[in-house]
């Protein structure tokens, strides 16, 4: 599930949104209300629960080859995303929903896009599916662990790229 040219993907468990508001988010250190949405590259980080905590690395352009085959593994491809296992069963049974955005009507932002008006839906959202088969198919290694931080403060030292999402639903 990632979006089509001249298009951003914002990623919901309520299937019923009409029209995306600008809100401040809860987590964000930013003041100005967005609409948050996400490209190609970054829709992965978002085939997940909404809550559930998640550690992701990939490699990037100062990766060290023994970096990303101590963290990734060898031969096990260019992208690694980590769970919990308390967040398997919500992985295998949330009901998420991709909704396709105009991306003309977003400004990138860091890894993401936002816009400070409203932005209407393209059409109907669109049932995602399964987060496992997802993984499976963008050739996405899928971890689960009993607890993200070790994995998570390896991550952040090394040369890898890396972004964490909810990480403060994570196990102590």
């Amino acid at each position: 599930m990632r979006p089509a040219a001249g298009e951003v993907l914002h990623f919901s468990e309520d299937p019923t949104i009409e029209v995306f508001r600008p809100h401040v988010a809860k987590t964000t250190r930013e003041a100005t209300p967005y609409v948050w949405a996400v490209g190609y590259d970054r829709a992965p980080d978002y085939w997940f629960p909404r809550q559930c905590p998640r550690a992701m690395a990939w490699v990037g352009p100062d990766t060290t080859p023994d970096d990303r085959d101590r963290i990734i593994g060898v031969g096990s491809g260019t992208r690694v995303h980590a769970v919990e296992y308390g967040w398997l069963d919500a992985m295998r049974s949330v009901e998420l929903y991709a909704y396709r955005l105009p991306a003309k009507q977003f400004d990138e932002f860091d890894a993401a896009f936002v816009a400070t008006t409203e932005v209407r839906p393209l059409g109907p959202p669109e049932r995602v599916g399964d987060l496992f088969e997802l993984h499976d198919e963008a050739g996405i290694q899928l971890r689960v662990l009993p607890r993200l931080h070790d994995f998570w403060a390896e991550t952040t030292t090394s040369t890898l790229e890396w972004s964490g999402i909810r990480l403060r639903n994570a196990r102590p």
